[in-house]
């Protein structure tokens, strides 16, 4: 019995010691940025016996327990860059020599104090890279997000200098109802207005107004959007080159991108678009869909072919171009496209949209920022730098996007402090050394009595 006591001491002094390292790594990391306390749990050990009369002492051993799920509280900082998780979740980062590195493993952290690299990469203080889906010119990013793969280490300051070519122009503008119908004057057979008439002057327009296009090479074109009353409800419709030599040139008339009879409903919402040129077709979708003709913008100066899509607007709406009794105009114009200048700054919203920020006053989104999820966050094993990996424990992660499937959202300009409660551990601190004092005090007993033995 003498030795049973003896090793339960000791089992007291190996527990009580770990206890005290646990203890002691929350206060060190009491102002880490995302970290999560680690409790020490303490469990019998028991050894087995038969004998109802007689007691076998077995002991004690500490088991760690980091509450990874718990929420930090979130301070407020001026750095843009500086990111927090409110709610579940963890950012997505790998742990590389170098953001180009085809090594590196995927890691999940809620430390978020990412700042720009030399080459401009953001990674946190651990040298983790934070990764992102990129963001093409059309807004979209990878349709399938749990692939890995399609994240990138995300750069903005890659971006100075680009241009982005344009593909989409949406148009709001008025005709006027009460015009006269110009029904002779024309190229076509016995007058009639026929495609290219606007574009070479032969038939003066009732609108003309002029919108900006970029090319692939950054260089702003001039596209004259122009219109003639030809008939009840009935307006042609060219859009062609402000300058003909620098935009389809080879066309008849040079610089003609589009031509064709744009239709409306008594009530003068659209209805159709009959396009003669590029194509040959009629648009007539049901109401509610968009009339959306593309042409193709070959530019002169050696950028590349632009496929352009032009949204006229929903056909039975309001939202695009109209026919009412009032001054023929255009309301609104919106073209994607632009020559980016240097980034001067970063914004990052709730989403996880990473925007740039250019000195010519333009913003491009770049990025998204993933969230991680796990169905047992707190059985993640813990890895250095404050971040963690799989485990069997913690089951499979799932990549959302910040606010869906039960992830929290993006908190800019936000850190997220350490869960450790310093009185707390301080407290736990005291009962643990007296526990690991009193552990010495069964051990040197038990010494005693096996010295009595020896003596006998």
């Amino acid at each position: 019995m003498a030795f049973a006591a003896l090793s339960s001491g000791v089992s007291g002094l190996t527990a009580f010691t770990e206890g005290i390292g646990i203890i002691s790594d929350n206060i060190v990391n009491v102002n880490t940025v995302g970290y999560k306390e680690t409790r020490s749990r303490f469990t019998t050990l028991v050894t087995e016996t038969q004998s109802t009369t007689r007691f076998s002492p077995g002991g004690v051993a500490a088991r760690a327990q980091t509450l990874i799920s718990e929420q930090g509280l979130l301070r407020s900082t001026a750095s843009q860059t500086d990111l927090g998780v409110d709610g579940a979740g963890f950012f997505v980062v790998r742990a590389a020599p170098s953001a180009n590195s085809p090594d590196g493993e995927i890691q999940f952290t809620r430390a978020g104090n990412f700042t720009p690299d030399s080459a401009g990469f953001l990674k946190n203080t651990a040298g983790n890279f934070l990764l992102g889906f990129p963001i093409d010119s059309q807004g979209n990013i990878p349709t399938n997000i749990g692939d890995l793969s399609t994240l990138e280490p995300i750069n903005v300051s890659g971006l100075t200098g680009t241009a982005e070519a344009t593909s989409n122009v949406s148009l709001r503008a008025n005709l006027q109802s009460s015009l006269t119908a110009t029904t002779t004057g024309g190229s076509g057979v016995g007058g009639v207005v026929a495609q290219g008439d606007l574009a070479d002057g032969t038939i003066p327009p009732d609108f003309a107004q002029t919108i900006t296009v970029f090319d692939s090479q950054g260089s702003s074109q001039g596209l004259t959007l122009a219109a003639v009353k030809t008939g009840t409800n009935t307006f042609r419709f060219e859009i062609f080159a402000q300058d003909p030599t620098a935009i389809n040139v080879a066309e008849t008339p040079p610089g003609l991108v589009m031509s064709g009879e744009i239709n409306f409903n008594s009530d003068g919402s659209l209805t159709s678009f009959n396009q003669e040129f590029p194509n040959a077709v009629l648009i007539n979708p049901a109401n509610g869909q968009q009339i959306s003709p593309t042409a193709n913008l070959n530019f002169a100066g050696g950028a590349s072919t632009e496929t352009v899509t032009f949204n006229f607007g929903r056909a039975g709406d309001n939202d695009g171009i109209t026919q009412f009794d009032s001054t023929s105009t255009l309301i609104s114009s919106n073209v994607n496209g632009a020559v980016f200048g240097n980034v001067i700054g970063t914004n990052i919203s709730e989403d996880g949209v990473v925007t740039a920020l250019f000195d010519n006053g333009l913003s491009r989104d770049v990025f998204q920022l993933p969230v991680a999820t796990f169905p047992n966050p707190d059985g993640l094993t813990r890895l250095q730098g404050n971040a963690f990996g799989v485990s069997d424990n913690s089951g499979n992660f799932s990549v959302v996007l910040p606010g869906t499937g039960g992830a929290g959202t993006i908190a800019p300009s936000t850190l997220e402090a350490s869960t450790v409660d310093l009185a707390e551990e301080f407290a736990d601190l005291i009962v643990t050394q007296r526990s690991f004092s009193a552990s010495t005090r069964i051990i040197s007993a038990a010494d005693e009595v096996l010295e009595e033995l020896v003596r006998i």
